[in-house]
This record gives structure tokens, C-alpha cells and sequence, in this order.
């Protein structure tokens, strides 16, 4: 348990990168779409170098062959519905803004336990509700300083991106055999959502026109942090809790920890704006709930 717990620590660092460079490109002018389509575009030929390297080709593509719109539905829920929206909501607030909302996907996959035969942890789902508490306190203190527009534009998205990861995560886990790994499944999943981001790509360039270099070089870096390595620690994670609900809770619930790392990275790199005592006390009810979640499933 704490290997896992340290894996989903461990990504919810390299994921924080996501909150800030994304902020930061959309500060530099730069398209959210842009911003979304690009970090798996080149997401892909870095994980096409891992598994051919690693000779795991072979069997991913094999697996998808046998149930090809099964892995094309629920990757595109799982990584087109998830960072899409959230890529949208960046361009509406500060880094560590973003990042506290997002972590609605906790209590997000509490709610979803029921869909893969499992009853709702009922405690975890208790202190998950103080996690959502101290996003209604934070967006509160958002209100006072921004328009209603811009409140509904940062909820909204993430609202759909929390319910989007971890359902196309939890789906592809539950069709994926054992045999099949964590780095494999993320590179099953960021190919057949290609679909998604080719649409998404072309949707862009027709709003925006094409991205300039800095945005390149950016959703580069997201790609190798949060895309790769993230993403393949989060999965990792909840691939060795996956039939423990409570346990995968927690592990889920380690994303919290994007907070911290967000807030510090972009305060100190984007000169974000410090949250205001009541955006701290949100902070700090969603921290308290991840720490309860932690003590009540060991």
C-alpha cells in the first residue's frame, strides 16, 4: 500500500506541471486547444520509443485489435474529455486555482465505485465531501476578485474532467488483462484517442491559426511530465490497488497533492497571485481530507 501510495504522490508532482506550463502558455497567448492537442501528439512517439524498446508493442496492439471501439470510446472519455476541459479552464485562472478544483475528480471516483460492482466506501465519500467543501470555501474567495463568467468557465470544465479520467481509467483497467501494463495501457489509451486530438488539432488552427514555438516547447515538456511520467505513476498506482475500493480511493486521493506542488510552482515561475485567507482555508479543508482519507484506509 505505501508503494502505491508513493507512486500517486510521486505523479501528482510531475502532473503539477500540467497546471502551470498549461497556465503559462495560455499567459504567453497561446490556444488552450493548442495546448491540449499538442501535449499528446507528442506524447505518442515517446511512448512509441518506450515500448518498442521494452519489445511491449506486440502486445498492446493486440489487445486493441480485439476490441478496437471499446479502447477508442473509453480513451477518448478518459484522456479527450478529461484534458480538454481541463485545458479550457486554465485559460480562466491562476494555476493553483485550477488545480484545487480539479481535485473534484476525488470525490468524482468515490461516485463512480457502484458502476464497476462495488458499494461506495462511505467513509472515504465523507471526508471526500470535505475535500469538495474546501473547493466551494476557495471558489468563494475566487468570486469576490472575478466575474461570475469566469467562475462558471473554471467549474464547469473541470467538472466534466473529473468524472472523464477516472471513468475511461477505471473502464480500461476493467477490459485490460493482467498481463497487459500500466505504460502500455497509457500508450493504448493516447493512441486510440488520437481520433480526438487530430479533430481537436484542426479545431484549433482554424480558431487560432498554428501555435508558435514556445507553446511547442511547453506542451513538449507536458508531454514528458505529465503525459509520460505521470500518467504512468497514476497508473501504476491504481493498477496495484484496483480491487480494493477503498484503497483505490486512496490512491486517488493523492492527486491532492498537485495543490501544494501547483501553488508553490506558480507562485514562484508564473508570479501567480497568492489565494486570499479564504482560498488558504480551502486549501487547507482539501489537504485535511486527503490526510483523513489516508489514516481511515491503512
Amino acid at each position: 500500500m505505501k508503494k502505491s501510495l508513493m507512486y500517486g504522490i510521486a505523479g501528482s508532482f510531475f502532473f503539477a506541471f500540467t497546471f502551470i506550463l498549461n497556465r503559462s502558455m495560455n499567459l504567453g497567448g497561446g490556444y488552450w486547444m493548442w495546448s491540449a492537442s499538442l501535449r499528446y501528439l507528442y506524447t505518442m512517439p515517446i511512448l512509441l520509443v518506450i515500448l518498442w524498446r521494452n519489445r511491449q508493442l506486440k502486445g498492446i496492439w493486440e489487445e486493441i485489435k480485439k476490441q478496437p471501439w471499446i479502447w477508442i470510446l473509453w480513451s477518448t472519455v478518459g484522456f479527450g474529455l478529461f484534458y480538454a476541459p481541463l485545458s479550457l479552464a486554465s485559460a480562466y485562472g491562476e494555476s493553483w486555482l485550477i488545480a484545487s478544483t480539479w481535485q473534484i475528480t476525488i470525490v468524482a471516483g468515490v461516485l463512480l465505485t457502484p458502476l464497476f460492482g462495488h458499494k461506495i466506501p462511505v467513509k472515504n465519500l465523507a471526508f471526500s465531501l470535505l475535500i469538495l467543501a474546501g473547493i466551494f470555501l476557495m471558489q468563494g474567495s475566487h468570486l469576490r476578485e472575478a466575474a461570475v463568467s469566469d467562475v462558471r468557465m473554471t467549474v464547469l470544465p473541470i467538472l466534466v474532467a473529473a468524472f472523464a479520467y477516472p471513468l475511461g481509467n477505471r473502464k480500461m483497467m476493467s477490459h485490460c488483462p493482467p498481463e497487459i501494463t500500466a505504460m502500455q495501457r497509457v500508450f493504448g489509451m493516447t493512441l486510440c484517442s488520437m481520433p480526438f486530438w487530430l479533430a481537436g488539432s484542426v479545431f484549433a488552427w482554424s480558431r487560432a491559426g498554428l501555435p508558435d514555438m514556445g507553446q511547442h516547447a511547453q506542451s513538449f515538456l507536458v508531454a514528458l511530465f505529465s503525459g509520460v511520467t505521470a500518467t504512468y505513476l497514476f497508473f501504476k498506482a491504481t493498477d496495484m490497488v484496483k480491487q480494493n475500493p477503498r484503497r483505490l480511493a486512496l490512491v486517488e486521493a493523492t492527486q491532492s497533492a498537485e495543490v501544494i506542488f501547483t501553488l508553490l510552482g506558480g507562485i514562484l515561475l508564473l508570479g501567480d497571485a497568492l489565494p486570499s485567507g479564504l482560498g488558504f482555508g480551502g486549501i487547507t479543508l482539501i489537504l485535511a481530507g486527503m490526510i483523513a482519507n489516508s489514516l481511515i484506509t491503512r
